[in-house]
């Protein structure tokens, strides 16, 4: 049974698709006027490892993530640069797409554009409108929280003791200092779309209502993003959409944690961030997903260098690991000694751990105590069968490549080069320097390889080497 836990609810609950063996889930993307932060990075992964669960599970899933391409920060961008604002957010729309596939992050269903729903954003304002929960001023259209008695129920603020927020736009022509943005009046020089308001341009809210709704339904299962959107984004989200359509909006909503930085939480506006391409320059991305993945999705996590490395270390064993085991392959026979072993407690762990609310951080140490077992067994049993090699191989394949992204099975075929005879002239060479005690030299070789991204393994069959 997977459960997770539930914001609005405050609890964990038994996931129950609104459709059998369907996963509805929206996760809130970027505003793209800048390059992501390694704390974005942390939501998008973990929304990503989440999606790969559901489908190790079975499930097929719509996945939808938005890219907000028309907001205040794009258009001061753009003023800034003297771009055309559709030119900022195209460049970094793109951008962010090339870094999630720098991230191992599997595509989304959908990503839908703010710029490209204006009818179906306005559609939803008129509605809003008519019923009473937004009125014009000036062609400023905004939400009448007061119209809505459920306001809050996501974040658990009391309306009567809301204070406006960093987020929450200070206005006179605003009935109510919570009162949020639907429509914003155009001003000289700024994009804008025609509406029966005149022209202007969308709310930052609004815009997530209407794509959610159009692509996933006005109800749907899953709704995920950063902490920092409970209050005022989603509760907005959830006042808008619900006084629109009249339905219940979403059943489970996700909230990751904060990265921090010397425990205060990563931001551009606090100026103590690293761009996610940056870090990707300086770790391959296997280690950077092993990094989150150590940790609850919900919980804060304090980013450093020393973590990262430890994540690079950890993420060595892995590796090393998946080439001693296609190293095993290659000598496999069909027919040899059983093994008592199974596969079958191994998934049972790494399933009960996700199962309770995608607990990565126990699923991971699943598939080390996994690692350390067979590396045991492959000491123990020199001679190996095949299908003991295949049953491991699928168990690393559906956890730690399929759902996690930290490890893969693809290796580029080494050819018969003059390098690669090189190196084994240099093994030869070192098994002889050992075999004299001449362990000076025998080290010195070795050490001359790592330094050119050529690692040894020895055993006591032979000393093979891989390349990094």
């Amino acid at each position: 049974m997977l459960k997770l836990y539930n914001t609005l609810t405050n609890k964990k609950e038994e996931f129950i698709p609104l459709v059998r063996n369907e996963v509805k889930m929206y996760v809130c993307g970027p505003t793209v006027y800048d390059f992501f932060h390694i704390g974005n990075a942390r939501s998008f992964i973990m929304a990503d490892v989440i999606r790969r669960y559901f489908e190790y599970k079975g499930y097929d899933v719509t996945f939808v993530m938005n890219i907000t391409d028309i907001d205040d920060k794009i258009i001061k961008k753009s003023i800034d640069g003297k771009k055309e604002y559709s030119i900022v957010a195209e460049t970094f729309a793109n951008a962010f797409l090339e870094d999630l596939k720098k991230l191992n992050i599997k595509p989304a269903t959908l990503y839908p554009k703010a710029t490209a729903h204006i009818s179906e954003i306005i559609s939803m304002i008129k509605s809003l409108e008519e019923k009473g929960f937004a009125y014009n001023v000036n062609g400023n259209v905004f939400y009448d929280v007061s119209k809505f008695s459920a306001y809050g129920k996501l974040s658990g603020k009391n309306l009567e003791d809301l204070e406006s927020g960093s987020r929450v736009e200070i206005n006179e022509e605003k009935k109510n200092p919570l009162d949020f943005s639907l429509w914003k009046k155009a001003k000289e020089g700024e994009p804008s779309w025609e509406s029966p308001w005149g022209n202007g341009r969308p709310g930052w809210h609004i815009e997530c209502s209407a794509m959610s709704c159009k692509h996933l339904g006005e109800t749907f299962d899953i709704h995920a993003g950063g902490s920092d959107l409970i209050f005022p984004h989603h509760e907005n989200e959830i006042a808008q959409s619900e006084a629109s359509t009249g339905k219940h909006f979403v059943n489970y909503w996700m909230h990751f944690g904060f990265l921090n930085i010397d425990n205060e939480k990563m931001s551009k506006s606090l100026g103590n961030f690293f761009t996610a391409r940056d870090v990707v320059e300086k770790y391959p991305k296997e280690v950077i997903r092993l990094f989150f993945v150590q940790t609850h999705y919900s919980g804060s996590l304090n980013y450093s260098v020393e973590l990262l490395d430890a994540s690079k270390k950890g993420l060595e064993k892995i590796e090393n690991f998946l080439f001693t085991l296609k190293e095993k392959q290659k000598s496999a026979v069909d027919h040899a000694k059983k093994i008592p072993f199974s596969c079958k407690k191994y998934y049972s762990d790494f399933e009960e751990a996700m199962d309770d609310d995608f607990n990565s951080a126990k699923a991971l140490a699943v598939i080390f105590d996994f690692i350390k077992e067979v590396n045991r067994l492959f000491v123990e049993y020199p001679q190996l069968d095949k299908p003991f090699l295949e049953k491991v191989e699928k168990f690393l394949q559906k956890t730690a490549v399929d759902v996690f992204g930290i490890a893969s099975f693809e290796r580029k075929e080494e050819s018969a080069s003059l390098e690669n005879e090189l190196i084994e002239i240099l093994i030869q060479l070192r098994i002889t320097a050992k075999a004299e005690k001449n362990f000076a030299l025998a080290d010195k070789i070795r050490d001359d390889l790592k330094s050119l991204g050529i690692q040894l393994l020895d055993s006591k069959e032979k000393t093979v080497y891989k390349k990094s």
